[in-house]
This record gives structure tokens, C-alpha cells and sequence, in this order.
């Protein structure tokens, strides 16, 4: 028809044209590989410029919020903070696109924390869990404007973000932030090993891209000391120090602490656990807490605790963590507006110059989702150097030739420069699906460049003219442009709509679909140019045929 005649018309002329451009090449051989490595070479130097993600982010539609009070805030003014961040998340989101608020404040009893990445560590903590409508603005945006915004509406708290959806969660292997800072030591180092951490906290607040940066231990809560004197209370009383503390625990946390006591309910078969404490309006004060009852069984009358002990306010520690059986401080960091490698990079400096400070036995490790990016990126960079280097020992065994495969594998150069090329004009950064679509690229563009090569040591032999190495590229060339256009052009059509990240988590597979249609939009010009012009000027002498010798 019209379409097919008007379509073999126009690859007829760029049929033509492209035999013109190469013959050129093949006249100005020099020139043309000191450009085409030249630019590979250049290319090179983007590196540093486009970062490196263990995996690309997600709008997942959700923000996930941690608010922290001053140490020993009751858990009823906690509520009373929280209430008014939420007033105020209400106006920075509009009421459109928002979902749904949920707050939860304080240590529930009943749940394992370990098996959660929640790090609520007393009455004065809660975390902000916003749902958002679809469609809705950026999360990312809204976020960015709550980081700023909060801490100056709400001075006395503290605020950072967790990982909100599922994604998130599972690269940072359960800890809150995908950069975990961790200053380890025995305890008797733990004084400075929290003085070292709360150090590096304050130099990553000022590295670019750094966010959310907190010592998550605090040492810092109030407590009220109660020393009981021995003599006294035996003297007095005939009690015991034991008998003090569990009037205490009684009065304050309930008879559960020191005896538990069960009801059986006959009709249903279910026992229920009977506590009694002391109502907490009741003891509102610290005179109240002066005139707590301390009475045993059979005891005539109780004494007050004031006259058994004495009393001082100091501070404690809300949170004691251990890893690998020592006590740790955590420094946990985010990361926004710059990639997680740059960021990393700048971690690692900062730690070698507090590696001096540390006393004899404490040491500063990085874990997060830092760490699992490093393995996977020196895993999948081996990965692809050892499958470069199997395929060729491949084509060496395919071809009985050393230079055959040399000649073939001159447009993986191309294929890397593409790939950063594409990366760096779209701002996508280096990540895991990135990675794989550079195996994807070199895949395609060694193909193609074998069809390049096998024709034209085919025209090599007599039987198809014995031709000159400068001939059997330009035929070869001419030959197989179509097929190797029509392998890559399928391949960029069939990228197209991936690489645009469109649908329901279109950005986590989009830096694949960039890397292969860079990879291979300039492989394939170092197919059809710098692979020709390299085998004519290494592939002087015409190949060996192994079919000719074998016949008698």
C-alpha cells in the first residue's frame, strides 16, 4: 500500500545517507574513535553528578509523623499537642485531599515493640499517621512544608517523619530512618559515647540534604527519688525497704506490680484481673506523694512515707537500647531534596573524625538502608562485570577468535554513556532498577552489534567476494542497519510509557525504562558507526574458516 511504499521510500534514503556517513568514517578512522571514546570518557564524569538511590521513592499518599513532647509530659498534655499539630497539618493540607488523621500517643503495654519500627518511648511521644484523598498534591511537598513549618508553630517539640508506606519500610529493614548512626561501647563508656553522638547529630544538621537528624535515646526525663532509710522504718514500724517500695508501687502503678489477684466469672469461664490503685487526682503533687500510707498486714497503724524516706528530683533515662549486647545511642537521619549516596558520603566523613574521640572499646557503625545500598550496588556492579566478561568468553568460543568479541563489546561504552546521559537530563538518580536496565541495554546492544560483526566477517570469505576489511564493514553496515534499527526501536517504543512513570507506583520501575532507552538510543550509534569503524581498522586480516578446513 501507500504507507508500506512511503516507508521502504524513506528507509531507501536513509539507507543511503547512512552508507554516506560511514564511508566517511571508514575514510577518517583516527577521527572517528578518538570522538567516540572521547565522549564515552567524558561521559564518565557525570557520575558524581547523578546520585545514587537504593530504590526511587513512592507517593504513596501517606506522611507518617513523630511528635515528641519534653520529657515526662503527661500523656493528657500530649493529647493537648497533638491536637493542635493536627489543627494545624489541617492547614497546610487542604480539606479535599485529606483523608483521614490518625494520632496514637504513648507505650501501648500490651505490644511488642520489638517487633515494630516504632520509636514511642514514653507518654510525651506519638506519631501522625495523614492519610491523603486520590488525586492529591505531592506528599513529598506537604512534608517538606511540615518539616519547615512545625518546628517554628511548635518550638518546644521535636518533630521528624517515618517511612510511611510499605516500600520504605522494608529497604530501611524496621528502623525509622534510612541512615542509623550507631555509637556503641560498654557502659561504662556510655557518658561519652552519648556526648560523641549528640556531636555528630549537630554536624549532620548542617550537611546539605540531611533531615529529621535526632539522637533517639533521651536521658534527660524527670524522675523523683525516693531513699528510703532502713534503720528508720524498721525502728518505727518494723518495716522493711521492701515493704516501703511495695506501698509505693501499690499507690502509683497498682497491685498488679507487686500481686496479682484474679475474679472468676462462673458463667462465662473467664478470669479477669482485679487491680487496685489509688486514683491519680489523688496524688497530683509531690506533698501528696509525701503522705502515701506505708502499712503491713497486722501492723496497728500505718506510717507516712515521709517519715521513711526522703525525697530529691534528678533525671533519668527514658530509653535504654543494646545492640549486640552493649548499650547504643542511635543518630537517625532522613533524607530530602538530594540522593541518599551523596548524603551517606558526607555521613562517613563526619564519623572519621569522631573515630579519634571515641574511648577504648566504643566504635560508630552506619546500618539503614545506607548499608543494604552499598552491598546491593558492589553486588549488581560485579554482577555486571562478570556477566560482560562471560559473554565474551562466550563469543571467543563462538567466533574462535580473541578479537571478534573485542570488537563486538566497543559499543558497551556507548551503552554506559547513554545511560548516564539519560539519567542525568531527567534527574533520575542511580538505583537498583537502573541498574537493571543497564543489563538490559548491554544486553540489546551486544546483539546487535554480533548481527554487525557476523555479517561482516561472512563477506570476508571467498564465496561472498572476499572483500577487504574496509569494504565488509560498509557492506555490513549497509546491510544490517534495518535489523538493528528495528531490534532498537522496539525496544525504545516498549520502554516509552515505563520510563514515564505514569499509574500507581510509575516511579519505582521508571529509572529502568530511562536507563535502557539512553543505554541503547547511543549504543546503537556506536553500532552503526564506532563498531564498523573498529573492525576495519583491528580486523586487517580476514578470519579463519572453520567450515572450509573440516570439509575433505
Amino acid at each position: 500500500g501507500r504507507v508500506s511504499d512511503g516507508f521502504e521510500a524513506g528507509l531507501r534514503r536513509l539507507t543511503a545517507r547512512y552508507e554516506g556517513v560511514l564511508d566517511w568514517a571508514l575514510a577518517h578512522t583516527r577521527t572517528v574513535v578518538a570522538v567516540f571514546l572521547a565522549f564515552a570518557a567524558v561521559s564518565l564524569f557525570l557520575y558524581p553528578f547523578v546520585g545514587r538511590d537504593f530504590f526511587p521513592t513512592v507517593d504513596a499518599g501517606q506522611l507518617r509523623l513523630h511528635a515528641r513532647a519534653p520529657a515526662g509530659t503527661r500523656i493528657e498534655e500530649t493529647e493537648r499537642y497533638f491536637q493542635r499539630v493536627e489543627d494545624y497539618i489541617r492547614q497546610v493540607i487542604p480539606a479535599r485531599e485529606l483523608a483521614a488523621i490518625i494520632d496514637n500517643i504513648g507505650v501501648p503495654n500490651p505490644i511488642n515493640l520489638a517487633l515494630s519500627d516504632s520509636v514511642t518511648v514514653g507518654t510525651g511521644d506519638g506519631e501522625i499517621l495523614v492519610s491523603l484523598n486520590t488525586p492529591h498534591g505531592p506528599t513529598a511537598g506537604y512534608l517538606k512544608r511540615l518539616r519547615e513549618e512545625l518546628p517554628k508553630q511548635f518550638p518546644d517539640m521535636e518533630f521528624f517523619a517515618q517511612p510511611a508506606d510499605i516500600v520504605s519500610q522494608i529497604l530501611n529493614f524496621g528502623l525509622p530512618a534510612p541512615i542509623d548512626i550507631q555509637v556503641t561501647g560498654p557502659l561504662p563508656n556510655a557518658e561519652k559515647n552519648y556526648e560523641v553522638a549528640t556531636q555528630i547529630a549537630a554536624q549532620l544538621r548542617g550537611v546539605p540534604g540531611a533531615v529529621d537528624v535526632h539522637v533517639q535515646q533521651i536521658l534527660d526525663a524527670p524522675r523523683i527519688r525516693i531513699d528510703a532509710d532502713r534503720a528508720l522504718a524498721l525502728e518505727t514500724g518494723g518495716l522493711t525497704q521492701r515493704d516501703v517500695a511495695n506501698s509505693v508501687l501499690v499507690s502509683l502503678s497498682g497491685t498488679g506490680a507487686t500481686t496479682t489477684n484474679f475474679w472468676l466469672n462462673y458463667k462465662n469461664g473467664v478470669s479477669y484481673q482485679v487491680v487496685v490503685q489509688t486514683q491519680q487526682n489523688r496524688v497530683a503533687s509531690l506533698d501528696a506523694l509525701h503522705r502515701t500510707p506505708v502499712a503491713v498486714a497486722g501492723q496497728a497503724a500505718p506510717q507516712l512515707l515521709r517519715n521513711l524516706a526522703d525525697f530529691s528530683r534528678t533525671v533519668t533515662p527514658l530509653s535504654l537500647n543494646h545492640y549486640n549486647v552493649q548499650p547504643v545511642f542511635d543518630v537517625y537521619a532522613g533524607v530530602q531534596g538530594r540522593d541518599l549516596g551523596s548524603v551517606a558520603s558526607e555521613v562517613y566523613d563526619i564519623i572519621a573524625k569522631f573515630q579519634t574521640q571515641l574511648p577504648k572499646g566504643s566504635s560508630i557503625v552506619v546500618r539503614g538502608q545506607v548499608l543494604s545500598m552499598n552491598q546491593s550496588f558492589l553486588a549488581l556492579a560485579l554482577g555486571i562485570a562478570f556477566a560482560v566478561l562471560f559473554v565474551y568468553f562466550l563469543m571467543v568460543v563462538n567466533f574462535q577468535s580473541w578479537l571478534d568479541p573485542l570488537i563486538i563489546l566497543m559499543a558497551l561504552p556507548g551503552a554506559l554513556a547513554g545511560i548516564l546521559w539519560a539519567l542525568f537530563t531527567t534527574g533520575t538518580t542511580i538505583s537498583v532498577p537502573a541498574l537493571m536496565g543497564c543489563i538490559m541495554a548491554i544486553g540489546v546492544a551486544t546483539s546487535n552489534s554480533i548481527l554487525m560483526i557476523t555479517f561482516a566477517n561472512e563477506q570476508r570469505h571467498p564465496e561472498f567476494g572476499a572483500h577487504e576489511a574496509r569494504e565488509a564493514a560498509l557492506l555490513a553496515g549497509r546491510t544490517r542497519l534495518r535489523p538493528v534499527l528495528m531490534t532498537a526501536l522496539a525496544m525504545l517504543i516498549g520502554m516509552l510509557p515505563m520510563s514515564l512513570g505514569l499509574g500507581e507506583g510509575g516511579e519505582q520501575n521508571a529509572p529502568l525504562g530511562r536507563a535502557v532507552i539512553g543505554g541503547l538510543m547511543v549504543a546503537t550509534f556506536y553500532t552503526l558507526f564506532f563498531v564498523p569503524v573498529t573492525y576495519s581498522v583491528l580486523r586487517r586480516k580476514p578470519p579463519k574458516d572453520f567450515g572450509a578446513e573440516d570439509q575433505p
